[in-house]
């Protein structure tokens, strides 16, 4: 009984984990991390960060990922103004010179093809929140140089008091200079690691 116990628990084991996952290096130099956020009540400020590392683990066979990191290095921001972008690199902003990096960690993932959604801890300002985003696998191909390539897309929603970036005035006439939700999303080209 306990030898056909065991035997059930290893199959079942073998079953759950993907036979096809494998590692990928994300590719900055075709990868995107941007964001958008309300300004003066009426227009958007968009922005991206320039400097990223992350992996993921891919399942080509089922389309999606099984896995996630990232960490963005904070005073790479650029919303194409450098005036603005030294005051988000400021201590009112994202502190760069006491919190350097962001990070992103996947702890679930669910779905496949177009309807990815992944769960996982992201971290701003030394402070850890659970976001959801929402994306799609784009598919498999090969470099000229021989490369397996994968990518993906995903965006979502967070709200960045959540993460001590608090900083905002008030308008005159009425409402203020920041808003609070942020969108980001996502474009990763990934190479597959030897």
């Amino acid at each position: 009984m306990f030898r056909k116990s065991l035997f059930s628990m290893i199959t079942l084991m073998f079953i759950t984990i993907p036979l096809y996952a494998a590692s990928y290096t994300v590719d900055s130099v075709h990868s995107q991390v941007h964001f958008t956020v309300p300004h003066l009540m009426m227009f958007k400020v968009r922005g991206n960060f320039d400097n990223f590392n992350g992996s993921v683990e891919v399942d080509t066979a089922n389309q999606t990922l099984t896995q996630a990191s990232a960490t963005i290095d904070a005073a790479s921001i650029d919303t194409d103004n450098e005036k603005r972008d030294k005051h988000l690199r400021s201590a009112d902003f994202f502190d760069v010179a006491k919190y350097p990096k962001m990070t992103f960690v996947s702890k679930k993932i669910s779905g496949s093809g177009d309807t990815i959604t992944v769960t996982g801890d992201l971290t701003i300002r030394g402070v850890t929140r659970e976001v959801v985003l929402t994306g799609a696998y784009l598919g498999q191909t090969q470099d000229p140089q021989g490369n397996s390539r994968t990518g993906f897309e995903a965006s979502g929603k967070i709200d960045r008091r959540d993460f001590g970036l608090t900083w905002n005035k008030a308008l005159e006439a009425g409402g203020v200079v920041v808003g609070d939700e942020v969108e980001i999303g996502l474009e990763v080209a990934a190479v597959k690691e030897q």
